[in-house]
């Protein structure tokens, strides 16, 4: 047999520049909870124990951006935040069930609570992972200095290359760009300084209105501000979002795009083109799975309001709402009824074909089928 070294080349190159395994999952390092959740079944009374690995929090709902592509924008900004208290005993909580990390993000910008720090230190203390997504227009110095020390990443959104597209995209003031790359490089001093273990990143969405930056985002993200990555991913359309007009965007157009990216690789410096996923855009419900097998399991959703909730794509969809944490604990919300519910409602009426396509668990979900399905012949056979 004769292999495509063109084909194998371009595998490994992307394995690469992808060394935290962004365009694929990491549930296959977790086989403790996968084989807890293999074993519940519909059991509920072992279900309701499968605690999530992965969380995410928005501390607050209000954004200081309007971006142009924004998927929650039908939750419209609100100036709701979380009381510190709460998330301090919610993590604390999450720590002792095993909640392995929790990214700070949501439905608004997480930088603009001003507890923003002392919640990432609450995480660390209740031995969780964290990181957080952010636009990195606001970074304060208590952030710096009590914050930075403990997180895992940080990835700032950038969708543009240059102070007017940035502005057009982000809707915002141009001088928002050169605000945001004075922070990054803030970000890269202090970790530098510290000697920090924080790794450093941006993403930017493709579209058509910035495809022409790319190349020169990531040599300012590489040579001028000294991150540790770009990503570089698809548009997907939210089902509940108010805007529609990249939900036709096709990526196969934009694959010499990311050869020419992949040159610019170094050994600190790497540019994540998310072929994957974007193949899978593109395909649409060509190849997907049957049934959601994340949800409610292995990943958990935090609104600034305090709610929980099953799955990102479905937020203020009561049918994915389990309970709020300003009026209960999170163990009595994550085994309570409308958990329960929600676990038979996913099971059995939930169409597949009505979410998001590439959705946070797209390839959590892909594993977990063909475990399930173990439709590979010969699988004893290792």
């Amino acid at each position: 047999m004769f292999r495509n070294w063109n084909s194998v080349a371009h595998s490994e190159s992307a394995a690469m520049s992808d060394r935290y395994a962004i365009d694929s999952h990491k549930l296959i390092y977790h086989p403790q909870r996968v084989a807890q959740f293999l074993d519940a079944g519909d059991d509920w009374a072992r279900a309701k124990s499968v605690y999530p690995l992965y969380v995410e929090l928005s501390p607050v709902g209000a954004c200081n951006h309007r971006c142009t592509f924004c998927a929650v924008d039908y939750i419209g900004y609100k100036p709701t935040r979380l009381a510190l208290e709460v998330v301090e005993r919610c993590l604390a909580e999450m720590g002792r069930q095993g909640v392995k990390s929790v990214m700070f993000a949501g439905e608004g910008e997480p930088m603009l609570h001003k507890d923003i720090h002392r919640m990432v230190v609450a995480a660390a203390q209740a031995g969780i992972d964290t990181s957080m997504t952010t636009n990195a227009s606001v970074l304060s110095e208590a952030f710096v200095e009590q914050a930075l020390p403990h997180l895992s990443w940080i990835k700032a959104s950038v969708n543009a290359g240059t102070a007017e597209t940035y502005a057009n995209v982000h809707q915002t003031k141009a001088a928002d760009f050169d605000k945001v790359i004075a922070n990054l490089k803030r970000l890269v001093d202090a970790r530098r300084a510290h000697g920090y273990a924080c790794v450093l990143g941006a993403q930017i969405l493709l579209l058509p209105e910035n495809a022409h930056e790319i190349e020169g985002l990531a040599r300012l993200c590489r040579d001028e501000v000294g991150l540790d990555y770009l990503v570089v991913k698809p548009y997907s359309q939210h089902s509940y979002s108010l805007t529609t007009q990249y939900q036709d965007v096709a990526y196969q157009q934009y694959q010499a795009l990311g050869a020419r990216l992949r040159e610019l690789n170094t050994a600190n410096f790497s540019v994540v083109f998310r072929d994957n996923t974007m193949k899978k855009h593109d395909a649409g419900d060509a190849s997907r799975y049957q049934r959601c097998n994340a949800t409610p399991f292995f990943w958990a959703y935090v609104m600034a309001t305090g709610a929980v909730y099953g799955c990102s794509a479905y937020l203020l969809d009561p049918r994915f709402e389990y309970g709020n944490l300003n009026d209960q604990s999170f163990s009595d919300i994550w085994e309570g009824e409308r958990r329960r519910e929600n676990l038979r409602y996913v099971r059995s009426e939930l169409d597949i074909h009505q979410c998001r396509v590439n959705c946070r668990m797209d390839e959590v979900n892909r594993y977990l089928d063909r475990l399930i399905r173990q439709d590979v012949p010969h699988i004893n056979f290792i």
